[in-house]
């Protein structure tokens, strides 16, 4: 059985394909309901209710809180496309309004870091102001209640839903298709196929999917999932930028005069470097809004203590993927500083050679010029005379000469090195010599005033 198109969607040029997971579960489970008016479609909605006993199940779109030990969250997942910030807005005040209010909405849609209470409720974002469109643009906002949480993504989160454990990819044996591979030979074994592009996209994963979540028993872990997930999505990222500039240094030292070039051209560490730079933003504003989240949590009767120190762990986490990413920027900076030594011996050489042919040219052009003067007295110029019909040739063999010489200085260019070198070992010698000799005259006075009774003195 091969894979339907569902499972598989494209999110960006680029960014591969991720498993999506959209299956419904088999027992205890409602239908979604869709109350979009205006923009049928354009957002992604999710809604569960869990018991507080490991079991969830999907629900209507009714922004309700949950009672008792059950609590709801509410999930909407904003397009990753080019949009204006208040497109997004629109989006949100479609499906959420009412109960939720205009302060409401701009608290979770908002660009920038931001941990506060909103109408008695605890909402904290980590939105970076990049296109949409872009892979390191990532916006996660929350707001936390008793009972309900609801949450804002700009696309898909991998992970960050639920779905039934025997229907997942994950869980099943697969069969991957290869071009080495025959088809019937796949016919024949059954099973699931994947195609060998899916198989290295999810190599590329530093978690596993959706159906190995545990289930959260509380609104603490539920938030500790949702700031898990992102850190586990920020991972995925740096994990794909390693595997690439991994590749891109094996193909560099393979050499390649084109792909050097071609990387050149098209700046692709310089835009890998902003890349990288809009990542490191977001991990800021995860450092600076992550550890004010545990701080008001932790004043919290129903966030759990165990929570509160998991969210210390992955704050943690946070920071230490701050330092590998640090380093994948320093890889890079180090790649393009050796492309440009690279470009700029190209160039040297390039001048070398232009400056060669320019050396040899302008003494014959000299001699030339000279005996191209339309002027008396210039020699072996008057074609008339017949003891002067050698001329050309005399003309032609001084240039051959000087071209000779031209050579000889670039064949020889040791030539005066060696020649002041010598010179200073001749002058070393000779200064050696007199100070030896200047030596032996001081000895010989002082041995003869010795034998006459005389005193040395030494100042």
């Amino acid at each position: 059985m091969e894979l339907s198109r569902e499972d598989l969607i494209v999110e960006g040029e680029g960014e591969g394909e991720e498993i999506d997971r959209e299956l419904t579960s088999r027992a205890h489970i409602r239908d979604n309901g869709y109350n979009n008016s205006r923009f049928i479609g354009a957002v992604r909605q999710k809604a569960y209710i869990f018991d507080g006993e490991g079991n969830y199940f999907n629900k209507e779109w009714d922004l309700i809180e949950g009672r008792g030990k059950e609590f709801c969250w509410y999930h909407v997942e904003l397009p990753k496309w080019n949009q204006r910030l208040s497109q997004s807005a629109q989006y949100l005040i479609d499906v959420l309004c009412p109960p939720m209010k205009l302060q409401d909405i701009l608290s979770l849609v908002s660009n920038g870091p931001f941990c506060g209470h909103v109408n008695g409720a605890l909402v904290f974002r980590v939105n970076s102001p990049g296109p949409a469109s872009s892979k390191f643009t990532f916006r996660i906002a929350a707001r936390v209640a008793e009972n309900s949480v609801i949450t804002v993504s700009l696309g898909r989160v991998p992970r960050l839903g639920f779905s039934p454990v025997n229907e997942s990819l994950l869980s099943e044996v697969p069969i991957v298709e290869s071009p080495n591979s025959g088809g019937r030979e796949m016919k024949e074994r059954g099973g699931t196929v994947i195609r060998e592009h899916v198989l290295d996209f999810l190599l590329m994963m530093n978690h596993s999917e959706e159906a190995d979540n545990p289930v959260p028993k509380s609104v603490s872990n539920l938030v500790v999932h949702i700031v898990d997930t992102h850190v586990d999505h920020l991972q995925d990222v740096v994990t794909k930028l390693e595997i690439e500039l991994d590749s891109m240094e094996l193909e560099l030292d393979k050499g390649g005069f084109a792909l050097k070039k071609q990387l050149l051209d098209d700046r692709r560490f310089q835009k890998m470097h902003l890349d990288l730079q809009r990542l490191l933003q977001v991990i800021a504003h995860g450092e600076q809004v992550f550890p004010r989240v545990k701080e008001k949590c932790s004043s919290k009767g129903w966030f759990a203590s165990d929570d509160v120190n998991s969210l210390e762990e992955l704050i943690g986490r946070l920071r230490r993927l701050k330092e590998n990413v640090g380093f994948i920027a320093n890889r890079v900076t180090a790649i393009q500083a050796g492309l440009d030594s690279w470009q700029s011996e190209q160039i040297n050489k390039k001048l070398y050679y232009l400056s060669f042919l320019s050396i040899v040219f302008l003494p014959l052009s000299v001699v030339t010029g000279v005996f191209g003067m339309n002027v008396g007295g210039v020699p072996w110029t008057n074609q008339r005379e017949p003891e002067l019909k050698e001329g050309f040739h005399n003309v032609m063999l001084l240039c051959v000469v000087l071209l000779l010489l031209v050579l000889l200085c670039f064949l020889f260019p040791a030539l005066y090195s060696h020649i002041m070198a010598w010179k200073r070992r001749r002058d070393m010698k000779r200064s050696w010599s007199l100070n030896r000799r200047s030596f032996l005259r001081r000895s010989t006075g002082l041995r003869e005033r010795n034998e006459k009774g005389g005193y040395l003195r030494i100042y």
